[in-house]
């Protein structure tokens, strides 16, 4: 019962801190969920791609964390503890100027682990620009990465 406990303290601090949105509190998420309960990088990576491939809010990915340390009971704790609005209007407010330092601090944490090679990066840049460029869907986007990602490993 106490890891329950701790699942949801965890999960509850971090919703705390994600005042600019979920991709915030990335890399205090990775740090916590490492210390606490043994996750790997690759294991956070994992969920968080899959997370992002779900309809519905961009951090479906606790919940897939939540699962994987605890099964379906995890899934809900982590559920409850990070979704469910824990902080007042004012804190928000007060918080937000340090939102995009934390997103930036996310993107950083994710790419540290991805961008391995000339060709990981090279994709990176080309699938940002067509983000950024045109009204793609991301999802297409992500799962034609993965395509790509697929035949260049398979070529080298």
């Amino acid at each position: 019962m106490t890891g329950l406990f701790q699942l949801a303290s965890v999960f509850a601090m971090l919703s705390l801190l994600a005042v600019g949105g979920g991709s915030a509190v990335l890399p205090e998420m990775q740090m916590q969920l490492k210390q606490h309960f043994d996750f790997s990088q690759t294991q956070f990576v994992h969920a968080y791609s899959v997370g992002q491939l779900a309809p519905g809010p961009n951090m479906l990915a606790v919940i897939i964390m939540g699962e994987m340390i605890d099964g379906i009971i995890g899934a809900l704790i982590v559920a409850l503890a990070f979704f469910i609005p824990s902080w007042r209007h004012s804190l928000q407010q007060a918080l937000e100027p340090i939102s995009i330092g934390l997103m930036c601090s996310g993107v950083y944490t994710i790419a540290k682990e991805s961008l391995v090679n000339w060709q990981s990066c090279a994709l990176a840049l080309v699938i940002g620009t067509l983000l950024i460029k045109t009204k793609i869907n991301p999802v297409l986007l992500i799962l034609g990465a993965g395509c790509i990602g697929l035949v260049v490993a398979h070529l080298t």
